[in-house]
């Protein structure tokens, strides 16, 4: 996994919780890297399972949960850091449909050994998207925050539901559609 995501982990729990939070999750996890990461370096991504079941411990506050908030998180910083990627795009849909035969692709020229999920596209109402995300790092609560971000800068009043296929939510449905009454 890109250590650009540990390093915005580990910025993600000193702003939401403090440096002293991110040093006790750290000590306390049995990590190969020793919690030393780089943006342009690649670990192991049950690294990051190891910190977030540390930050649960320590907060109380489900793993995936935690997940979903850093996915939401992560969202506003991609935003930050890539702009080009958001350009001439209208629509939450529009953005997610673009993530396999755009995003992921600019994403591999900047980070050749990036290893992405998958999302195959299903089917869907008017105005919503059913997507499939497939990934052996089974981070779908992650991925749900990232689509969650991406709905909330969008401004869309839309709802975002997700359904396991595979017991280690190795592959989920994400159902993006829009929030009854809207």
């Amino acid at each position: 996994m890109k250590g650009l995501v540990f390093v915005e982990f580990v910025e993600f729990v000193e702003q939401e919780y403090s440096l002293e939070m991110v040093d006790r999750i750290i000590d306390n996890s049995a990590l190969a890297s020793g919690g030393a990461y780089t943006s342009v370096g690649v670990y192991d991504h049950r690294e990051m399972f190891e910190l977030v079941g540390q930050l649960s411990r320590e907060t109380g506050v489900s793993e995936g949960d935690l997940l979903t908030v850093f996915g939401r998180h992560t969202f506003g910083r991609f935003l930050d850091r890539f702009p080009e990627l958001f350009e001439g795009v209208d629509s939450a849909v529009e953005f997610l449909r673009s993530i396999e035969d755009y995003i992921h692709v600019e994403v591999k020229k900047l980070y050749p050994d990036a290893e992405l999920p998958t999302f195959t596209y299903e089917p869907s109402e008017p105005g919503s998207l059913a997507m499939v995300y497939q990934s052996p790092r089974c981070l779908a609560d992650f991925a749900k925050g990232l689509i969650a971000g991406c709905v909330d800068h969008f401004g869309s009043p839309m709802d975002v539901d997700m359904t396991p296929l595979a017991d280690d939510h190795s592959v989920v449905r994400f159902i993006v559609r829009p929030r009854a009454g809207s």
